[in-house]
């Protein structure tokens, strides 16, 4: 047997070239998601990351391979704001409801 020397572990990927700004599609899809189940106040938020994300993947700021999480945030911010601009009519129509019958009853 013969001792070989150890070889040192390959390096690590050198970070994206040409990307000078990090990714933020992810946090679009995760804002959407819950913007859509949990809280629909973090819609517009959603909507509006989700946007600018694609904005900068057209301009080549960031990575082409995040446009589906970044249209997705997008497509569910949109959805979520819908939700959350019907639920705010409903609690107008539900509270000038209550008053109209307060006021009439009285």
């Amino acid at each position: 047997m013969t001792d070989m020397p150890m070889q040192p572990p390959p390096p690590p990927p050198p970070p994206a070239q040409g990307y000078p700004e990090a990714s933020q599609a992810i946090t679009a899809l995760v804002l959407g998601i819950l913007g859509i189940v949990v809280c629909q106040i973090l819609a517009p938020f959603a909507w509006s990351i989700g946007k600018k994300e694609l904005e900068a993947i057209d301009a080549g700021r960031r990575p082409p391979e995040n446009r589906g999480n970044a249209n997705a945030g997008k497509i569910l911010g949109i959805i979520g704001t819908v939700m959350l601009g019907l639920g705010l009519l409903a609690l107008v129509a539900v509270v000038l409801f209550t008053t109209v019958a307060a006021v009439t009853t009285s």
